[in-house]
């Protein structure tokens, strides 16, 4: 297959089944039976309003936990984990973490499968490591597939492009 996009069919075929939902196959997305059974998003059409709060004195803290206390940092909180229901939706367990590398491959995040990520590469000071966040659009997820058919270095070609915004 062209670009990465096999990688991501590879990480699904090789992910072990304890983190596949009891009541789910990984066939369903690897052996369709037809396009329309293959449930890639689960989206609610319904909208879903999301309250959100800001610090009295600092109209640029906000979070959308109701019990986070002033000050709050100046990014956007995310609620605590323990308030957070795991969905039984979906192909896969939604208390594990996943890493998606460059090429599009997936694995389940870990300690070690970081500290082994480390090496691999060689990072001797994690120092030198930025984190970046982004944000995923319906451009973004066009540009993502789109360049995943052609690149073998998706995140740093859609994401990383523009470092300095």
């Amino acid at each position: 297959m062209v670009g990465c996009l096999g990688n991501l069919y590879d990480s699904l075929q090789n992910l072990d089944n304890k983190y596949i939902q009891p009541n789910q196959k990984k066939d369903t997305l690897l052996k369709p039976k037809s396009a329309a059974s293959v449930p890639l998003l689960l989206i609610n059409n319904s909208l879903v309003e999301k309250q959100f709060y800001k610090c009295p004195n600092h109209s640029d803290y906000v979070t959308d936990d109701p019990l986070t206390h002033c000050p709050i940092s100046r990014t956007y909180v995310e609620p605590p984990v323990e308030n957070v229901v795991a969905s039984d939706k979906g192909l896969v367990k939604g208390v594990v973490t996943y890493m998606v590398l460059d090429d599009l491959v997936v694995k389940p995040m870990s300690t070690i499968s970081s500290i082994t990520l480390l090496n691999q590469f060689s990072i001797k000071d994690v120092g030198v490591l930025k984190e970046k966040v982004v944000t995923l659009g319906m451009d973004e997820a066009l540009k993502l597939l789109k360049t995943s058919l052609q690149s073998k270095s998706v995140l740093t070609s859609v994401f990383m492009d523009n470092i300095n915004e």
